[in-house]
Protein backbone atom coordinates (compact mmCIF):
# COMPACT_ATOMS: atom_id res chain seq x y z
CA UNK A 1 0.00 0.00 0.00
CA UNK A 2 2.82 2.23 0.93
CA UNK A 3 4.89 1.39 -2.08
CA UNK A 4 1.69 2.03 -4.13
CA UNK A 5 1.06 5.22 -2.62
CA UNK A 6 5.25 6.55 -3.02
CA UNK A 7 4.66 5.58 -6.90
CA UNK A 8 1.82 8.18 -7.58
CA UNK A 9 2.53 11.05 -9.51
CA UNK A 10 1.48 14.73 -8.64
CA UNK A 11 0.24 16.53 -11.64
CA UNK A 12 -0.61 20.50 -10.98
CA UNK A 13 -3.57 22.17 -12.68
CA UNK A 14 -3.98 25.35 -14.49
CA UNK A 15 -1.72 28.21 -14.62
CA UNK A 16 -0.86 30.95 -12.27
CA UNK A 17 1.78 33.88 -12.98
CA UNK A 18 2.09 34.82 -9.30
CA UNK A 19 5.22 33.26 -6.90
CA UNK A 20 5.52 32.82 -3.79
CA UNK A 21 9.04 32.55 -2.60
CA UNK A 22 10.16 32.48 -6.28
CA UNK A 23 8.23 29.70 -7.28
CA UNK A 24 5.63 29.60 -9.47
CA UNK A 25 3.25 27.44 -8.50
CA UNK A 26 4.47 23.88 -10.57
CA UNK A 27 7.99 24.11 -9.59
CA UNK A 28 7.16 24.85 -5.95
CA UNK A 29 4.37 21.33 -6.45
CA UNK A 30 7.51 19.74 -8.03
CA UNK A 31 9.56 20.56 -5.10
CA UNK A 32 6.96 19.58 -2.73
CA UNK A 33 6.53 15.97 -4.61
CA UNK A 34 10.17 15.59 -5.05
CA UNK A 35 11.03 16.11 -0.70
CA UNK A 36 7.73 13.59 -0.91
CA UNK A 37 9.76 11.04 -3.09
CA UNK A 38 7.11 10.98 -5.53
CA UNK A 39 7.15 12.13 -9.72
CA UNK A 40 5.62 14.89 -11.10
CA UNK A 41 3.25 14.21 -14.31
CA UNK A 42 2.95 17.31 -17.64
CA UNK A 43 -0.20 15.83 -18.15
CA UNK A 44 -3.07 13.17 -18.28
CA UNK A 45 -1.98 10.05 -17.72
CA UNK A 46 -3.60 6.46 -16.58
CA UNK A 47 -3.98 5.33 -13.11
CA UNK A 48 -4.67 7.28 -9.80
CA UNK A 49 -2.80 10.45 -9.30
CA UNK A 50 -2.98 13.40 -6.51
CA UNK A 51 -3.72 17.10 -8.36
CA UNK A 52 -2.78 20.29 -7.10
CA UNK A 53 -4.68 23.96 -8.17
CA UNK A 54 -2.46 26.32 -9.11
CA UNK A 55 -4.30 29.13 -7.67
CA UNK A 56 -3.93 27.95 -4.10
CA UNK A 57 -0.83 27.70 -2.37
CA UNK A 58 -0.79 24.96 0.60
CA UNK A 59 1.35 23.60 3.02
CA UNK A 60 3.60 20.86 2.17
CA UNK A 61 1.91 18.62 4.60
CA UNK A 62 -1.19 18.41 2.58
CA UNK A 63 0.12 16.89 -0.02
CA UNK A 64 1.63 13.76 2.86
CA UNK A 65 -1.79 13.44 4.41
CA UNK A 66 -3.86 12.80 0.68
CA UNK A 67 -1.17 10.22 -0.15
CA UNK A 68 -3.09 8.21 2.05
CA UNK A 69 -6.60 9.60 1.62
CA UNK A 70 -7.60 8.24 -1.97
CA UNK A 71 -10.60 9.95 -3.01
CA UNK A 72 -10.26 13.11 -1.09
CA UNK A 73 -10.53 16.51 -2.21
CA UNK A 74 -9.69 19.55 -0.57
CA UNK A 75 -11.85 22.80 -1.05
CA UNK A 76 -11.83 26.28 -0.74
CA UNK A 77 -14.50 28.45 -1.09
CA UNK A 78 -16.41 25.18 -2.80
CA UNK A 79 -13.28 25.11 -5.26
CA UNK A 80 -10.95 21.83 -5.31
CA UNK A 81 -7.10 22.54 -4.03
CA UNK A 82 -5.62 19.79 -3.71
CA UNK A 83 -7.14 16.06 -4.57
CA UNK A 84 -5.90 12.15 -4.27
CA UNK A 85 -8.07 10.94 -8.00
CA UNK A 86 -8.10 7.20 -7.70
CA UNK A 87 -8.60 7.15 -11.62
CA UNK A 88 -8.56 8.98 -14.72
CA UNK A 89 -12.33 9.22 -14.86
CA UNK A 90 -11.86 11.63 -11.57
CA UNK A 91 -9.09 13.15 -12.55
CA UNK A 92 -10.69 14.53 -14.99
CA UNK A 93 -13.94 15.60 -13.17
CA UNK A 94 -11.58 17.45 -10.49
CA UNK A 95 -8.53 18.53 -13.08
CA UNK A 96 -12.35 20.75 -15.01
CA UNK A 97 -13.35 21.82 -11.85
CA UNK A 98 -9.76 23.28 -11.06
CA UNK A 99 -9.74 24.66 -13.81
CA UNK A 100 -12.71 26.57 -14.44
CA UNK A 101 -12.06 27.77 -10.50
CA UNK A 102 -15.78 26.11 -9.84
CA UNK A 103 -17.41 23.38 -7.67
CA UNK A 104 -17.72 19.90 -8.61
CA UNK A 105 -20.02 19.38 -10.85
CA UNK A 106 -20.01 15.71 -9.98
CA UNK A 107 -18.79 15.03 -6.89
CA UNK A 108 -20.43 11.46 -6.32
CA UNK A 109 -17.75 9.06 -4.23
CA UNK A 110 -15.59 11.41 -3.28
CA UNK A 111 -14.73 12.40 0.25
CA UNK A 112 -15.00 16.12 0.18
CA UNK A 113 -13.11 18.42 2.48
CA UNK A 114 -13.62 21.92 3.09
CA UNK A 115 -10.77 23.79 4.41
CA UNK A 116 -13.31 26.27 6.17
CA UNK A 117 -14.20 23.15 8.59
CA UNK A 118 -10.72 23.58 9.73
CA UNK A 119 -9.65 19.71 8.81
CA UNK A 120 -6.62 18.79 10.91
CA UNK A 121 -3.76 16.40 10.28
CA UNK A 122 -1.14 15.15 12.47
CA UNK A 123 1.94 17.09 13.17
CA UNK A 124 4.24 14.60 13.74
CA UNK A 125 7.51 16.76 15.38
CA UNK A 126 4.80 18.48 18.18
CA UNK A 127 2.65 15.07 18.27
CA UNK A 128 -0.58 17.61 17.82
CA UNK A 129 -3.11 18.18 15.41
CA UNK A 130 -3.21 20.84 13.60
CA UNK A 131 -4.89 23.00 10.21
CA UNK A 132 -1.88 23.92 7.79
CA UNK A 133 -2.19 26.91 5.82
CA UNK A 134 -4.58 26.90 2.19
CA UNK A 135 -4.98 30.29 0.78
CA UNK A 136 -5.28 31.28 -2.44
CA UNK A 137 -2.16 32.50 -4.49
CA UNK A 138 -2.47 36.27 -6.00
CA UNK A 139 -0.04 39.29 -5.46
CA UNK A 140 -2.75 40.73 -2.86
CA UNK A 141 -1.78 37.21 -0.73
CA UNK A 142 1.78 36.88 -1.24
CA UNK A 143 2.73 38.21 1.96
CA UNK A 144 0.21 36.26 4.07
CA UNK A 145 1.20 33.14 2.15
CA UNK A 146 4.82 33.98 3.11
CA UNK A 147 3.74 34.77 6.90
CA UNK A 148 1.79 31.75 6.82
CA UNK A 149 4.20 29.27 5.36
CA UNK A 150 7.07 30.78 7.62
CA UNK A 151 5.19 30.34 10.58
CA UNK A 152 4.17 27.08 9.70
CA UNK A 153 7.63 26.09 9.72
CA UNK A 154 8.74 27.56 13.02
CA UNK A 155 9.13 24.96 15.83
CA UNK A 156 6.10 24.97 18.45
CA UNK A 157 8.67 24.65 21.37
CA UNK A 158 11.83 26.45 21.76
CA UNK A 159 13.50 29.21 23.32
CA UNK A 160 12.36 32.36 24.30
CA UNK A 161 14.84 34.28 22.02
CA UNK A 162 14.05 32.00 18.85
CA UNK A 163 10.26 32.04 19.83
CA UNK A 164 10.04 36.08 20.66
CA UNK A 165 12.79 38.15 19.80
CA UNK A 166 13.40 37.74 16.49
CA UNK A 167 10.76 36.21 13.92
CA UNK A 168 9.95 39.16 12.96
CA UNK A 169 13.72 39.92 11.80
CA UNK A 170 14.76 36.10 10.63
CA UNK A 171 11.37 36.68 8.25
CA UNK A 172 12.44 40.15 6.44
CA UNK A 173 16.09 38.47 6.30
CA UNK A 174 14.22 35.05 4.59
CA UNK A 175 12.20 37.15 1.99
CA UNK A 176 15.71 38.80 1.22
CA UNK A 177 17.64 35.85 0.58
CA UNK A 178 14.93 34.21 -1.40
CA UNK A 179 14.70 37.42 -3.52
CA UNK A 180 17.95 37.09 -4.34
CA UNK A 181 18.31 33.22 -4.91
CA UNK A 182 20.66 32.45 -1.66
CA UNK A 183 20.65 29.36 -0.65
CA UNK A 184 19.93 27.60 3.14
CA UNK A 185 23.31 26.25 3.31
CA UNK A 186 24.75 29.94 1.94
CA UNK A 187 22.94 31.41 4.87
CA UNK A 188 24.43 28.60 6.88
CA UNK A 189 28.47 28.88 6.38
CA UNK A 190 27.78 32.79 6.83
CA UNK A 191 26.24 32.08 10.16
CA UNK A 192 29.52 29.41 10.63
CA UNK A 193 31.89 32.31 10.03
CA UNK A 194 29.91 34.71 12.47
CA UNK A 195 30.16 31.83 14.80
CA UNK A 196 33.89 31.11 14.59
CA UNK A 197 34.76 35.06 14.69
CA UNK A 198 32.65 35.60 17.85
CA UNK A 199 34.36 32.52 19.41
CA UNK A 200 37.77 34.44 18.79
CA UNK A 201 35.89 37.49 20.56
CA UNK A 202 35.34 35.59 23.46
CA UNK A 203 38.56 34.54 23.91
CA UNK A 204 40.40 38.14 23.24
CA UNK A 205 37.64 39.28 26.34
CA UNK A 206 35.83 41.02 23.31
CA UNK A 207 32.69 40.37 24.67
CA UNK A 208 30.40 43.29 23.26
CA UNK A 209 31.43 42.25 20.00
CA UNK A 210 31.53 38.53 20.07
CA UNK A 211 27.39 39.06 21.73
CA UNK A 212 27.02 41.29 18.49
CA UNK A 213 28.28 39.16 16.28
CA UNK A 214 27.07 35.59 18.25
CA UNK A 215 23.26 37.45 17.41
CA UNK A 216 23.51 37.87 13.71
CA UNK A 217 25.15 34.22 13.67
CA UNK A 218 21.88 33.08 15.92
CA UNK A 219 19.31 34.60 13.50
CA UNK A 220 21.42 33.47 10.87
CA UNK A 221 20.46 29.92 12.48
CA UNK A 222 16.69 30.47 12.12
CA UNK A 223 16.59 31.85 8.46
CA UNK A 224 18.87 28.94 6.92
CA UNK A 225 16.17 26.80 8.40
CA UNK A 226 13.24 28.84 7.70
CA UNK A 227 14.53 29.49 4.40
CA UNK A 228 15.23 25.76 3.65
CA UNK A 229 11.68 24.67 4.58
CA UNK A 230 9.89 27.82 2.65
CA UNK A 231 11.10 27.42 -0.76
CA UNK A 232 11.28 23.63 -0.14
CA UNK A 233 15.22 22.70 -0.28
CA UNK A 234 15.57 21.20 2.73
CA UNK A 235 18.80 18.39 2.17
CA UNK A 236 20.40 15.80 3.96
CA UNK A 237 23.98 17.77 4.12
CA UNK A 238 22.29 21.07 4.67
CA UNK A 239 20.23 19.37 8.00
CA UNK A 240 24.16 18.01 8.90
CA UNK A 241 25.89 21.20 8.34
CA UNK A 242 23.56 23.23 10.30
CA UNK A 243 22.69 20.89 13.04
CA UNK A 244 26.25 19.74 13.75
CA UNK A 245 27.35 23.79 13.86
CA UNK A 246 24.47 23.99 16.83
CA UNK A 247 25.55 21.22 18.84
CA UNK A 248 29.71 21.42 18.39
CA UNK A 249 30.02 25.43 18.87
CA UNK A 250 28.36 26.53 22.46
CA UNK A 251 31.15 24.20 24.41
CA UNK A 252 34.10 26.46 22.68
CA UNK A 253 32.22 29.53 23.59
CA UNK A 254 31.80 28.78 26.98
CA UNK A 255 35.55 27.65 27.60
CA UNK A 256 36.65 30.48 25.56
CA UNK A 257 34.33 33.02 27.53
CA UNK A 258 36.24 32.12 30.19
CA UNK A 259 39.88 32.44 29.13
CA UNK A 260 38.38 35.68 27.58
CA UNK A 261 38.43 37.21 31.28
CA UNK A 262 42.00 37.52 32.26
CA UNK A 263 41.56 40.67 29.59
CA UNK A 264 38.98 42.02 32.18
CA UNK A 265 41.28 41.21 35.37
CA UNK A 266 38.49 38.84 36.04
CA UNK A 267 40.63 35.35 35.33
CA UNK A 268 39.43 32.58 37.76
CA UNK A 269 41.90 30.79 39.77
CA UNK A 270 42.85 27.18 38.40
CA UNK A 271 39.74 25.65 40.98
CA UNK A 272 37.11 27.80 40.06
CA UNK A 273 38.18 27.13 36.22
CA UNK A 274 37.50 23.44 36.31
CA UNK A 275 34.52 23.47 38.38
CA UNK A 276 32.85 26.41 36.21
CA UNK A 277 33.71 24.15 32.81
CA UNK A 278 32.86 20.55 34.57
CA UNK A 279 29.45 21.73 35.58
CA UNK A 280 29.10 24.11 31.98
CA UNK A 281 30.80 21.03 29.43
CA UNK A 282 29.20 18.27 30.99
CA UNK A 283 25.88 19.66 32.18
CA UNK A 284 25.44 20.40 28.12
CA UNK A 285 26.22 16.69 27.22
CA UNK A 286 24.19 14.67 30.13
CA UNK A 287 21.03 17.27 29.13
CA UNK A 288 21.49 16.39 25.59
CA UNK A 289 21.65 12.31 26.67
CA UNK A 290 18.75 12.76 28.69
CA UNK A 291 16.85 14.15 25.83
CA UNK A 292 18.19 11.52 23.87
CA UNK A 293 17.22 8.84 25.83
CA UNK A 294 13.61 9.93 26.41
CA UNK A 295 13.06 10.24 22.75
CA UNK A 296 14.59 7.03 22.34
CA UNK A 297 12.02 5.62 24.70
CA UNK A 298 9.19 7.24 23.75
CA UNK A 299 8.39 6.98 20.02
CA UNK A 300 11.10 9.90 19.11
CA UNK A 301 8.88 12.34 20.95
CA UNK A 302 10.96 15.20 22.59
CA UNK A 303 11.35 15.12 26.55
CA UNK A 304 10.02 19.55 25.27
CA UNK A 305 6.65 18.34 24.24
CA UNK A 306 5.54 15.87 27.29
CA UNK A 307 3.48 18.61 29.34
CA UNK A 308 3.24 21.80 29.56
CA UNK A 309 5.74 22.73 31.82
CA UNK A 310 8.34 20.83 29.54
CA UNK A 311 7.62 23.22 26.75
CA UNK A 312 7.51 26.25 29.31
CA UNK A 313 10.90 25.29 30.55
CA UNK A 314 12.11 24.71 27.59
CA UNK A 315 11.74 28.46 26.56
CA UNK A 316 14.32 28.85 29.43
CA UNK A 317 16.86 25.69 30.14
CA UNK A 318 20.15 25.82 29.92
CA UNK A 319 20.97 26.00 26.13
CA UNK A 320 23.26 28.63 24.32
CA UNK A 321 20.48 31.69 23.76
CA UNK A 322 19.36 31.65 27.37
CA UNK A 323 22.83 31.40 28.63
CA UNK A 324 23.96 34.10 26.26
CA UNK A 325 20.83 36.47 28.01
CA UNK A 326 22.69 35.19 31.08
CA UNK A 327 25.87 36.41 30.37
CA UNK A 328 24.44 39.94 28.13
CA UNK A 329 23.08 40.61 31.66
CA UNK A 330 26.65 40.00 33.64
CA UNK A 331 28.04 42.00 30.84
CA UNK A 332 26.22 44.98 30.77
CA UNK A 333 27.25 45.30 35.00
CA UNK A 334 30.74 44.95 34.29
CA UNK A 335 30.63 41.24 35.48
CA UNK A 336 31.18 38.62 32.61
CA UNK A 337 32.91 36.13 34.99
CA UNK A 338 30.02 36.11 37.51
CA UNK A 339 27.68 35.21 34.64
CA UNK A 340 29.50 32.38 33.51
CA UNK A 341 29.13 31.26 36.80
CA UNK A 342 25.56 31.62 36.84
CA UNK A 343 25.66 29.71 33.81
CA UNK A 344 27.06 26.92 35.65
CA UNK A 345 24.82 26.50 38.31
CA UNK A 346 21.93 27.04 35.69
CA UNK A 347 23.09 24.43 33.25
CA UNK A 348 23.31 22.08 36.77
CA UNK A 349 19.61 22.83 37.82
CA UNK A 350 18.67 22.39 34.06
CA UNK A 351 19.93 18.83 34.31
CA UNK A 352 18.64 17.96 37.74
CA UNK A 353 15.07 19.49 35.92
CA UNK A 354 15.26 16.98 33.32
CA UNK A 355 17.02 13.94 35.02
CA UNK A 356 13.39 14.25 36.93
CA UNK A 357 11.57 14.03 34.33
CA UNK A 358 12.87 11.46 32.87
CA UNK A 359 12.59 9.19 36.01
CA UNK A 360 9.00 10.55 36.22
CA UNK A 361 8.55 9.05 32.50
CA UNK A 362 9.84 5.56 33.75
CA UNK A 363 7.64 5.36 36.54
CA UNK A 364 4.89 6.43 34.59
CA UNK A 365 5.14 3.99 31.67
CA UNK A 366 6.14 1.04 34.77
CA UNK A 367 2.72 1.67 36.38
CA UNK A 368 1.19 1.22 32.65
CA UNK A 369 0.39 4.52 31.53
CA UNK A 370 1.80 5.85 28.37
CA UNK A 371 3.36 9.35 27.55
CA UNK A 372 1.54 11.60 25.36
CA UNK A 373 2.22 14.99 24.43
CA UNK A 374 0.34 17.39 25.89
CA UNK A 375 -0.06 19.61 22.71
CA UNK A 376 -1.96 16.12 21.17
CA UNK A 377 -4.88 16.99 23.89
CA UNK A 378 -5.58 20.52 22.90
Amino acid sequence: MVEQAQALPVETIGENPTRLWGLTMPERVRRIARAAGLATSAGAAPGPRLLANAAFAFDPSWLREFLARPGAVLTLGGVPALAHARDAGEAARIGAAMRDGAPLADAAGLEMIAFEDGPTIENKQLRKRETPFLMPLRPDTVRALERASYFGAYKGVTDLLTKYLWPEWALVLTRIAAKLGITPNMVTAAGALLCVIATWCFADGRYWLGMALGLVFMVFDTVDGKLARCTITSSKWGNVFDHGIDLVHPPFWWWFWATGLATWGLAYDTVTFWWVQGAIQGGYLVQRLIEGVFMRQNGMMHIHVWRRFDSRFRLITARRNPNMVILFVATLLARPDLGLIAVAWWTAISCVVHAVRLVQAWIVRARGGTITSWLAEG
